[in-house]
């Protein structure tokens, strides 16, 4: 599996995680390295990871595991390859089923091969739940970009790191005070802010994704979509139906929560839909109102006003016809950028 780093440290640890149900999870050897070509390794940069000094590791179901530091220096914006070795069959369970990063699969213990023999090729995260790095500097932290498809990077290219939180880190690279900073990328393909579905709804899954990850200082929150539309899907229940102000509701909680642990956290407006095929005057008087409190409210540290930048000037209620890949939802690469170039930098050199 590959993975980038945001900012880069002397060593880094790495979490797995067995938390969406299923059966044990046994790794008998699990390995590091910088990343080559083609799914290939360096092989002078391969290590040996290790959990409490052992070369093995049970994932139980419900837990997870944090790794002794690996000796191995990882640059920013670096890929990592991450090798695990399942002595048994086991089910596939995924932590992050679009992953949009290549994942290469092998029959065998090959976790410090340069290159896998007959190697399957899938695109999601197995277990593997994160990289941190360590920094010596006070005045760096983690961001976490916590949302749904959109976040997630769904209609960028695959494989090329062209999701809004990946190229915001590197716009903290390129700035001098900011290249400590890291982001996480917390989307989640049809999360929702106030029902579980795919994946934990946004509030039971702030506590794991936000609170729990190490060095957060800020959080930005791009939900409410997946709400709205499947309020006014056709032919889904109503009762998992939710109202403008129930979303208003859930959005103040997480400020509340992130405020109780010191992060900071800034509100991504919602962005325009004209053109889906259930698009409706309802579900837009739901993301106006969503909208105008995110803008309005002062509850948020910061505005990023996604919506503004995306829209198309000649029908503010779609996204560009440039930025659009055809589904009047996810912005594609070029719309990624632009929403990553609105966010003003200058919020996260204010943390103190």
């Amino acid at each position: 599996m590959i993975v980038r780093t945001g900012a880069g440290g002397p060593e880094f640890r790495i979490e797995f995680a067995n938390v969406q149900g299923g059966e044990p999870i046994r790794f008998a050897a699990i390995h590091a390295a910088l990343a080559g070509p083609a799914g290939s390794i360096i092989p002078s940069t391969d290590r040996t990871v290790t959990f409490g000094g052992r070369e093995s590791l049970t994932l139980f179901p419900g837990s997870r595991a944090v790794s002794d530091p690996v000796p191995l220096a990882a640059p920013p914006l670096t890929e990592v390859a991450v090798s695990v070795y399942l002595p048994d069959e086991v089910q596939a369970n995924t932590v992050d089923e679009i992953g949009l990063m290549p994942t290469y699969i092998a029959a065998g213990n090959q976790t410090s091969a340069e290159s896998l023999d007959e190697a399957a090729v899938a695109g999601s995260y197995f277990w593997l739940r994160g990289l941190s790095v360590p920094t010596p500097d006070v005045d760096s932290g983690t961001i976490v970009a916590f949302g749904d498809s959109i976040t997630e990077g769904y209609a960028t290219t695959f494989g090329a790191h062209m999701s809004w939180p990946e190229l915001l880190a590197v716009r903290l690279q390129k700035d001098p005070e900011l290249s400590n900073w890291s982001v996480v990328n917390a989307g989640i393909s049809g999360n929702r802010v106030l029902r579980t579905g795919a994946g934990e709804s946004a509030l039971a899954r702030f506590t794991d994704d936000v609170l729990g990850r190490p060095g957060v200082k800020w959080v930005i929150v791009l939900e409410s979509i997946n709400d709205i539309n499947f309020s006014i899907m056709p032919g889904f229940p109503r009762d998992q139906a939710a109202t403008a102000d129930e979303l208003i509701a859930g959005l103040d909680q997480l400020i509340t929560r992130a405020h109780l642990h010191g992060i900071k956290i800034a509100g991504g407006t919602v962005m325009a839909t004209k053109g889906l095929p259930f698009y409706s005057q309802e579900g837009e008087a739901m993301r106006q109102a969503v909208n105008d409190w995110i803008r309005t409210s002062g509850r948020f540290d910061a505005v990023i006003d996604f919506d503004a930048a995306t829209r198309d000037p000649a029908d503010p209620l779609r996204i560009r016809p440039d930025l659009d890949p055809g589904d009047h939802v996810h912005p594609n690469d070029d719309g990624n950028r632009i929403m990553a170039d609105t966010i003003d930098l200058d919020i996260f050199r204010t943390t103190k």
